[in-house]
């Protein structure tokens, strides 16, 4: 590197090649075991070349981690490829999450030193997916905590210890105890994300590269899940190089972070996709494939977001009805929030979680969760594409939180999950009207779900999700340091002054 620090790398190529493309893997994780196989070992089986880096100071490179800060490591690495005897013709880069981040930190810089990337389950910025909305916290934990003793002897089994204590200390106040909790330690990785908030402060904005995905010269594979953590801002990611006019192809699937489903189908769609690249091979012609929640079956796009889409607004009522007709003057609905006893959260996206659609009659029996349905549906309706509401709330407190959930009710009544978001409100982010309401609109997880005849849409709004958020403490203090718990009064009003709705991108259900 620059600096003198040595990074170190396994290569794997196929029996007896030559000189030949390369796909270069950055990761701070074991690079051997299972990303060993899974990209080494199977993608040199299936043809390729490839070189999986441990990034800076992760299992025996030179330097300290540095969570995130990978572009000048990644530009040195792949100008060093470039050098080596073995390699000749094009350099792709390929991997999941924070494999996937690195590629991002590199492609702009690179400009047409990169022939392929395929970005899989990650975003161009872990800002959003950290603080979007909320401190995103039992991901940003969970993660912390694995990596913290990810080199230790017997790592598994330390990695398991140190989630059963995560989960056990999510009630812990102050949050910035919570690594002494999990690691029997200060983690200082997780102490300066805690601190660091804001998107344009000096920790995120020099590993925020958002700004550059437009000037991304090599064809793009982007691979998300509808119930990823990262989805919202890697769909953005894909709407940015298309509007800049970079060719790009994005699959979405009925995924988490680490569904088995994903992995089998990512590495087969990269597979594809760097092999066409970098060594003359087909590529597909469709630039979206996504599946669709419901129907159960996928389906080939156009585009995203669907350009035959049109929004769908469904007004709040009384009496807890959702519906296209805006509602009469009527009363508002009431709850109390305690972040001492926080609305709890159920499924939704979730770093480690393997089931994300769950029933929501436990959520909804609550008192602290308000929700509102639509009358049964004369016909299928397919929502694909971007998800948002706009809901005028009041509340007794200046900070307090809104969650949204959408939610699909069949016809025996069991509410399941679709999508959903958290919006974090303060005094410097929102402004009151006279009669003391705010207007909290804000998008929830992009989705492609069909509600099916017979079924009703249902919106819950709440005011937590603890602990996939870390729950508002109600007084503005940081939230390392927070310790003292305010309950907040709220209310959510449904009149011609006050329309609170809901909008679905819809599509024309196929015949």
């Amino acid at each position: 590197m620059a600096d003198g620090a040595v990074l170190l790398a396994d290569r794997y190529a196929p029996r007896g090649a030559g000189p030949m493309p390369t796909v270069l893997v950055r990761s701070p994780y074991d690079r051997r075991g299972t990303f060993g196989l899974l990209y080494g070992t199977l993608f040199a089986q299936q043809g390729l070349q490839v070189v999986i880096q441990s990034t800076r100071g992760t299992f025996g490179s030179g330097g300290r981690f540095e969570p995130f800060d990978e572009r000048d490591d990644g530009l040195a690495t792949t100008a060093w490829v470039r050098r080596q005897p073995w390699h000749a013709g094009r350099l792709g880069m390929a991997g999941a999450s924070y494999l996937g981040f690195t590629q991002w930190a590199a492609a702009a810089a690179a400009g047409d030193a990169l022939a392929a990337i395929a970005p899989v389950m990650t975003a161009s910025q872990f800002h959003g997916a950290t603080y979007g909305g909320g401190l995103a916290l039992e991901s940003m934990a969970a993660w912390h905590a694995m990596v913290a003793v990810q080199e230790r002897p017997l790592a598994p089994l330390r990695m398991t210890a140190a989630l059963t204590r995560l989960r056990l200390a999510y009630g812990h106040l102050p949050l910035g105890e919570l690594d002494l909790r999990f690691a029997g330690h200060a983690v200082p990785s997780f102490q300066t994300a805690l601190a660091s908030t804001e998107p344009d402060g000096p920790y995120w904005a020099a590993r925020h590269h958002t700004a550059d995905v437009a000037a991304v010269e090599a064809p793009a594979l982007l691979v998300a899940g509808w119930h990823d953590l990262f989805t919202p801002w890697q769909l953005d990611d894909y709407v940015r190089l298309r509007r800049a006019g970079r060719r790009a192809r994005l699959v979405v699937g009925p995924w988490t972070h680490v569904s088995e489903g994903m992995w089998a189908t990512s590495t087969r769609e990269t597979i594809r996709w760097l092999r066409g690249h970098l060594l003359g091979d087909p590529v597909p012609s469709a630039r979206v494939r996504a599946y669709v929640g419901g129907a159960r079956e996928w389906r080939d796009l156009r585009d995203w977001p669907p350009p035959d889409a049109h929004d769908l607004r469904l007004f709040l009522q009384p009496h807890g009805g959702l519906s296209p007709a805006p509602a009469e003057d009527s009363e508002p609905d009431r709850y109390r929030y305690d972040p001492a006893a926080p609305t709890p959260s159920r499924g939704g996206p979730v770093l480690l979680s393997r089931r994300p659609v769950v029933g929501n009659g436990p959520l909804e029996a609550r008192a602290d969760v308000l929700t509102y349905t639509t009358a049964p549906l004369e016909e299928a309706l397919d929502a694909i594409g971007p998800v948002r509401v706009g809901l005028h709330v009041r509340s007794s407190l200046q900070h307090f939180d809104v969650f949204a959930r959408v939610c699909d009710v069949d016809r025996w009544r069991v509410s399941r999950n679709v999508c959903d978001a958290l919006e974090r409100v303060t005094p410097g982010t929102a402004d009151r009207a006279p009669d003391g309401t705010v207007t909290v609109a804000f998008d929830l997880w992009p989705t492609a779900h069909r509600f099916d005849r017979g079924h009703r849409i249902r919106l819950q709004v709440s005011s937590g999700a603890h602990p996939r958020y870390a729950r508002n403490p109600g007084t503005g203090e940081p939230l390392a340091t927070a310790t003292r718990l305010v309950a907040a009064d709220q209310e959510v009003f449904h009149d011609r002054r006050h329309p609170s709705a809901l909008v679905l991108s819809v599509v024309p259900t196929p015949v």
